[in-house]
């Protein structure tokens, strides 16, 4: 089973929580604050394996997390960092953000990870929170949360050369007889459903690698058939061989195949249109319409594309026509590798003026949001009257008490932060 598209959810782990804890020991009256900090949540990591073809695998599991930092302990022990998520994929896979579909990454390179998400930092223990006139602190910070979002997995071959055309014109014949891949070959049209790889050797040190890409129809561009799942691998090879069947034993006009095929190339991406092509006549030992074949040439000479005479089935002319794509391929820029279209850690802030938070309002009630505001309410002791001035001094100096007054809040009103509601007081 060939699959080259997965939608996945990915998140990474939670910061773990600081520890509320005090030294305890014998003769020791009054032992300080020893609570522990939070261990950092695992990331997300993608990582390119060779000995994957396919996205089968995210067929059955779509959802991947990694582990939560542990939290802090009494004696200032530390929790413990979450163990990383590593994502194996097939060299090629483009990771798009499924909200934007813009570009995360381009995992085309070995032994070269990406992290794609990053874990949540661990929150500090009520150790960090003692001062000369604070010895007991009776708080400590909760652990950040990990980014969570859903990405798209697309996989686009690495091919040098790609074989394009209509179905059943002999791209896998060809395949096979200058490669070692064993594609399916028979004489009915879609007999190739995948994408087949194999490598060209015309020497030591000169080869290349060549893709079958399943028979491209009229309407392609527009997704019919399995239109999009096939042009999406060509996007990244540097030059096509145009394979055209020129016999007219099913009665096809081959100029008519070639236009159409390269119509569809173009509404598809304009960069295809303008990709490098080398047109081979195939079965060209069998032709039935001599006038219809020399008009094709014709066509072809006045278009300025490099035609070559072959017959895939006997081998005639194959080699004089990879000899000459590898000519070629030495005059073309390298394989194409997608550039990120956001940053990985794009559109997780809330806040885009650096505040650290964000006002809005939901009814009467004033909701601040914001990744620091959120992380500093949740670890409040709203029993503890240190812990409760130390989140009011916290809101004073980082403008939440300025910027609600601005908001037109009145004294009593309510203020919303996470899952804690409470009155203003001015």
């Amino acid at each position: 089973m060939f699959t080259d598209k997965a939608k996945i959810y990915i998140k990474a782990g939670n910061g773990g929580n600081g520890a509320i804890a005090f030294h305890r020991e014998k003769y020791v009256a009054a032992g300080g604050p020893d609570g522990g900090d939070g261990g950092k949540g695992g990331n997300i990591i993608f990582r390119v394996d060779p000995g994957l073809s396919t996205l089968m695998d995210f067929k059955y599991k779509r959802k991947y997390c990694a582990q939560n930092g542990g939290d802090g302990a009494g004696k200032r022990c530390n929790g413990k960092n979450g163990e990383d998520t590593v994502i194996l994929v097939p060299q090629g896979t483009v990771v798009r953000d499924a909200e934007s579909n813009r570009i995360l990454a381009d995992l085309s390179e070995l032994d070269k990870d990406v992290i794609l998400l990053k874990g949540g930092n661990g929150g500090w223990g009520n150790a960090h929170f003692a001062t000369p006139t604070r010895q007991t602190p009776n708080f400590a910070k909760n652990g950040q949360k990990g980014n969570e979002r859903e990405v798209v997995l697309e996989l686009k071959l690495l091919a040098d050369v790609g074989l394009v055309g209509f179905p059943n014109v002999g791209k896998s014949t060809l395949l096979s007889r200058t490669t070692k891949a064993d594609p399916k070959i028979a004489n009915y049209h879609f007999t190739t459903l995948v994408p087949n790889l194999g490598v060209v050797e015309l020497a030591e040190h000169m080869g290349f690698v060549l893709a079958d890409i399943p028979g491209i129809i009229e309407g392609a561009s527009e997704g019919v058939g399995l239109g999009h799942d096939f042009l999406r691998h060509i996007e990244r090879t540097r030059l096509l061989i145009h394979v055209v069947d020129v016999s007219s034993i099913e009665g096809r006009n081959p100029i008519e195949d070639f236009h159409t095929i390269n119509e569809e190339l173009s509404k598809y991406s304009l960069d295809l249109e303008s990709r490098p092509q080398i047109v081979a006549a195939n079965k060209t030992d069998i032709i039935q319409d001599v006038q219809a074949y020399e008009n094709f040439k014709a066509e072809i000479k006045s278009l300025g594309y490099p035609l070559y005479e072959i017959s895939a089935a006997t081998g005639n002319g194959v080699w004089d026509l990879m000899k000459f794509a590898y000519s070629e391929l030495s005059k073309l820029p390298p394989i194409q590798v997608f550039e990120p279209e956001m940053e990985i850690d794009e559109g997780f802030e809330i806040d885009t003026t650096q505040k650290g938070f964000e006002i809005t309002k939901d009814g009467d009630v004033y909701v601040v949001s914001g990744t620091w505001i959120e992380a500093v309410g949740g670890s409040i002791n709203f029993s503890d009257e240190e812990s409760l001035q130390y989140f009011q001094r916290a809101l004073k100096n980082r403008g939440v008490i300025d910027a609600l007054v601005e908001e037109g809040i009145s004294e009593g009103e309510t203020v919303r932060i996470g899952d804690l509601e409470f009155d203003f007081v001015w």
